[in-house]
């Protein structure tokens, strides 16, 4: 009956201040290390403990000293973030106070005489708000008619490489399913027109569950390839740099930087976002049906379920 009276009560022993910091700083570490081996890249990693560290240090406060009020005046009232990013730090927040709990709770208790417990409860848990929507591609035939009716406008179009520019973009996207940010990446050197039976380009993109950067192969099939071939072609060259660099991205800004000079510079990759502006004003034009805004990762979406 002692050993157990003496396990229900708390030993708190007279510990200074500098130690319970010591201790914190073990927990984010070893956190880190956990979850690197779980397979997480180091920017993930980085991500993870940042929002426990801003709470701490703008409240003064160790991680078990933390109360839900505390969490709900840091990310409510005025100059609120926006609803995914409070989202995404209150989660982080709530699985490192899983890991603590787990971990370090019988030590703290022992130790310090706190009780470790997540500030996140049922009534500030995040939910989502509705800002975004349920990911329902088109059907093949309605992307082929979108695709059809934009390229009968690109003869006409005010600025005619950068309107094929996008719409080759666009269509690359559906065919290999690659996201915006990866197509940005790539280079004409990265073009594999003899590997395979299809032309293959090298993709630098994320790693599946957050481990980090990954480098794999896709595909452009019988259609992209006439396509892109087409592009390269008839098209890349009528941008103002040089076409025939292997490091010169095949999607290219449309403008160059003043600073290098014309013989020889590469210009600009062009930037997901501007990729993304003209594809959600295509589809505004050329769509028809219940999914009249495209967004790239809807293209990649259509790609890897085809519908008939």
């Amino acid at each position: 009956m002692a050993d157990i009276l003496t396990l229900q009560r708390p030993n708190v022993h007279p510990s200074s201040r500098e130690a319970e910091h010591a201790l914190y700083q073990d927990t984010l570490a070893e956190y880190c290390w956990a979850r690197d081996v779980a397979g997480l890249a180091p920017t993930t990693l980085n991500r993870l403990v940042q929002p426990v560290i801003e709470v701490c240090i703008f409240y003064d406060v160790l991680p078990w000293e933390l109360s839900p009020r505390q969490l709900d005046q840091c990310f409510a009232g005025p100059g609120k973030r926006s609803h995914s990013t409070v989202r995404k730090k209150i989660t982080s927040i709530d699985q490192y106070f899983a890991f603590l709990e787990q971990r370090y709770a019988g030590e703290i208790l022992r130790r310090f005489g706190a009780a470790v417990e997540s500030p996140v409860d049922a009534f500030n848990r995040p939910r989502h708000r509705g800002d975004f929507g349920l990911r329902v591609p088109p059907s093949k035939a309605e992307m082929t008619a979108f695709f059809g009716s934009w390229r009968q406008e690109l003869a006409s179009a005010r600025k005619y490489p950068v309107a094929v520019r996008n719409y080759v973009m666009a269509k690359t996207a559906c065919i290999s399913g690659v996201r915006a940010t990866e197509l940005c990446l790539v280079r004409l050197g990265d073009l594999h027109w003899d590997n395979g039976q299809w032309v293959r380009f090298l993709v630098r993109g994320q790693g599946a569950r957050g481990s980090g950067p990954r480098e794999r192969e896709a595909f452009k099939f019988a259609e992209g390839r006439e396509l892109l071939w087409w592009y390269i072609e008839e098209v890349r060259g009528l941008f103002p740099d040089d076409a025939l660099d292997p490091y010169a991205p095949p999607f290219p800004s449309e403008r160059l930087p003043a600073a290098l000079g014309a013989d020889v510079a590469i210009a600009p990759t062009m930037h997901a976002d501007t990729f993304r502006r003209a594809l959600r004003c295509a589809s505004l034009t050329h769509r028809k049906g219940t999914v009249t805004v495209l967004f790239p990762h809807l293209l990649r979406h259509a790609c890897a379920t085809p519908q008939l």
